[in-house]
């Protein structure tokens, strides 16, 4: 339904808006640095699906009405930065049992923690107001109308920057982690490195809800 040309150039602009780090690329490199590689690669797997529900929303017409209202617009931007910096002090806040969790059973994510991480991811991706306004506006203009189901075209289109998103947000979080464990082999390293994980994400959420208008 999409010509090669329009998903090649949809393709091209999603690769610079994604390599570009973001919300979602620092929310991962937070939560890889506080709790390891393997959350970080369920934080990216629940935050893209989060995203791709943005692209669903947006092909629903949902992404026009947050577009022409400012008031829905913040209510989601604060709500995003609200739940950054929940996470934020969370990890703060426990950056202190981290290396039992690292050389301990608890290296591994039970499953209940698993559901949890994902969860915790999905809800950033799903109210990241940088990816639900690009989607929006840049969505629609590669769509061709003229071949009909344009919402179909659309979640193409979402599909693709999605994959992408996932393989960029991984390498961002294994690089991440790597440079953890090596700090891991020192307690107080490991307990700074959590620290300053923690206090990534609370600036994030700091910096999503002061800044990014509408416009």
């Amino acid at each position: 339904m999409v010509s090669v040309d329009r998903l090649l150039a949809f393709a091209a602009v999603s690769f610079l808006l994604i390599v570009v780090p973001g919300p979602s690329v620092l929310f991962v490199v937070g939560r890889a640095l506080a709790h390891g590689r393997h959350v970080a690669l369920i934080t990216v797997a629940g935050n893209t699906l989060g995203a791709y529900v943005l692209v669903a929303a947006v092909a629903l017409g949902v992404g026009a009405v947050v577009e022409r209202s400012v008031l829905v617009f913040t209510v989601l931007k604060l709500a995003g930065a609200a739940y950054l910096v929940h996470l934020g002090v969370k990890a703060w806040r426990r950056r202190g049992s981290l290396r039992a969790a690292v050389t301990g059973v608890g290296a591994g994510v039970a499953h209940g923690g698993r559901l949890r991480t994902f969860g915790e991811g999905f809800a950033v991706g799903v109210t990241n107001p940088k990816t639900l306004v690009f989607f929006a506006a840049v969505l629609p203009q590669f769509v061709d109308r003229g071949h009909g189901h344009a919402a179909a075209q659309m979640l193409l289109l979402g599909l693709v920057f999605n994959l992408i998103a996932l393989v960029s947000d991984s390498v961002w979080g294994v690089a991440a982690a790597t440079a953890r464990d090596w700090f891991a082999r020192s307690p107080r390293r490991l307990s700074l490195v959590g620290g300053a994980g923690g206090l990534g994400m609370i600036g994030l959420g700091v910096t999503i809800a002061v800044t990014g208008g509408k416009d």
